[in-house]
């Protein structure tokens, strides 16, 4: 996602400071508190997906259905979403996963309060559980709106932040907790999306899991597209078609006739629920 909501230098320099469809019930497991309640049945994508800053045209996901991608990574709200939607609506998603496409639905909600330069949302310490829980909320009614059912994930975006930091780290987690506590409520899913160097591993590393996001969606620009040969964490976490990572940014490629500057993930984790 480099360059989509920070500038390419900023996020190099903020990190350095810090396929098949199918139905299951993965990535639950990892997430607390859930039993009481009835959930669809997970909708699993394995393969290559792409996320850029603005959805592309419907007429450039046509031609971009080619078979190299098979899913692709959506912007569905928060303040901090750094480009304009114009094709991102109801209809698009309809007409988008008709053609064959699998959604990823990715929330850029409130940034450390420790990350360097400025964004329109920022959590702080006596904050972050209230940002937490409005953001969630505005989540589920943003995909809601665009035809993503209960039972679909929404990735939450936190960028490269000092995670030695405690306080700050603290504050981060606490946030983290509650949006995934917020989207449970809402029977939608909770992925994760950060830095190997920093927020994700905060979260995977954290020692008390409670309501922490069940599926993590790592970057780490090793252009290896793999969830396991670079898993940097515990062989045991996130299994069960929970992971995916970002492996290649600002990759300018062609398909159908067509030229796009992606990032380039594999996927083996929960996409959008629609139709």
């Amino acid at each position: 996602m480099a360059g989509h909501r920070q500038s390419k230098k900023r996020r190099y320099v903020t990190w350095a400071v810090a396929g098949t469809a199918v139905l299951a019930g993965a990535g639950i497991a990892a997430q607390t508190s859930m039993a009481a309640t009835t959930w669809p049945a997970q909708k699993t994508f394995t393969g290559r997906a792409f996320d850029t800053c603005t959805a592309p045209s419907e007429a450039t996901m046509k031609a971009w259905h080619t078979g190299f991608y098979g899913a692709a990574a959506v912007y569905v709200g928060g303040k901090n979403r750094g480009c304009n939607q114009p094709n991102l609506t109801s209809t698009w998603v309809k007409n988008v996963t008709a053609m064959g496409w699998k959604l990823i639905p990715l929330y850029v909600g409130a940034q450390p309060p420790c990350q360097s330069g400025s964004n329109p949302e920022k959590l702080t310490a006596t904050t972050a559980a209230s940002l937490g829980a409005s953001d969630a909320a505005d989540a589920v009614a943003k995909a809601s709106a665009l035809g993503m059912k209960a039972g679909s994930p929404v990735y939450l975006d936190m960028e490269a932040y000092d995670s030695t930091n405690k306080a700050c780290n603290d504050a981060v987690l606490t946030y983290v907790r509650a949006f995934d506590k917020g989207l449970r409520a809402k029977t939608y899913r909770t992925g994760y999306y950060g830095f190997t160097s920093s927020s994700a591993k905060a979260v995977a590393t954290a020692t008390d899991k409670t309501d922490l996001p069940g599926n993590l969606w790592y970057a780490l620009w090793d252009k290896q597209n793999t969830t396991t040969a670079d898993w940097p964490w515990g062989a045991t976490q996130f299994t069960d078609h929970s992971r995916a990572h970002q492996y290649m940014v600002n990759s300018k490629e062609a398909h159908g006739g067509v030229t796009l500057t992606v990032d380039r993930d594999a996927w083996d984790a929960p996409v959008a629920i629609t139709g």
